[in-house]
């Protein structure tokens, strides 16, 4: 493989783990005109975990479609990348891992479920909250391993839901959950005391699951993308492109 791979990734997951999986070219998370940056590298694939929105703009979704008519396979899961993917899978995108699963069928639509808020990339993006995701999981496990009965659960959950991304941690959780008259005190406790070892990370299990399946793509020489779609220059996409790439696209 002449080029490498490119990997969007922030906060889902540390560079230094996911080196262990995949050799690759590790990029901060993907904003807008970033893919399009990638392009011109002409790397073996992209993969995209992570990505900014809300006070950066998102990577387009034009961007992933330019790299895959070029040859480019794009693939995602976990966060941004899972989103994307979900949203383009019927042009060429390969998702990879549960959160993509849940988007593709529809049993998750808002984006907010994979949002967190986190550090700087100096530090290593550490989270700053949880993600809906991982927080759905999580009870899920509980109640499964006999923690939380099914209306504790629910009512937790959208306990979790009610609150914004930016403020979703289960210490918060557990204390509105406390002031609640219809869940069991006792329930509350013994799921306080079993998070600890019990705490899911949805986001990182994706996220390493694509990471694998990248590597043994490359390996067994399978990487590769046919587009299910004719790229189409618009006048938008000339405006947006150009200042990008400095040349004509």
């Amino acid at each position: 493989m002449s080029n490498p791979v490119i990997v969007f990734l922030g906060p889902t997951l540390p560079v230094a783990a996911a080196r262990r999986v995949l050799s690759a070219d590790y990029r901060p998370p993907v904003a807008q005109g970033d893919v399009l940056r990638a392009v011109m590298d002409r790397p073996a694939a992209i993969a995209i975990i992570d990505g900014y929105f809300e006070n950066v703009p998102a990577v387009w979704h034009k961007e992933i479609l330019y790299a895959m008519s070029q040859g480019i396979p794009v693939l995602g899961a976990a966060s941004m990348g899972a989103l994307r993917a979900a949203e383009l899978a019927t042009f060429g995108m390969e998702g990879v891992g549960a959160i993509f699963d849940a988007y593709a069928d529809g049993r998750l639509e808002d984006d907010d479920e994979v949002a967190v808020t986190h550090g700087p990339a100096e530090l290593g993006y550490p989270s700053l909250s949880e993600a809906m995701v991982n927080i759905r999981r999580t009870l899920s496990d509980a109640h499964d391993a006999g923690i939380l009965s099914v209306p504790a659960r629910r009512r937790m959950q959208e306990i979790a839901k009610e609150l914004s991304y930016r403020d979703r941690n289960y210490g918060r959780i557990l204390r509105e959950a406390e002031e609640e008259c219809d869940i069991d005190p006792a329930e509350i406790a013994s799921f306080r005391e079993w998070l600890p070892m019990g705490r899911a990370d949805q986001k990182r299990e994706d996220a390493m699951l694509l990471l694998s399946r990248v590597r043994d793509k490359v390996t067994s020489g399978t990487l590769g993308v046919r587009p299910l779609y004719a790229f189409e220059h618009t006048t938008m996409w000339e405006q947006v492109a150009r200042p990008v790439l400095r040349t004509p696209v």
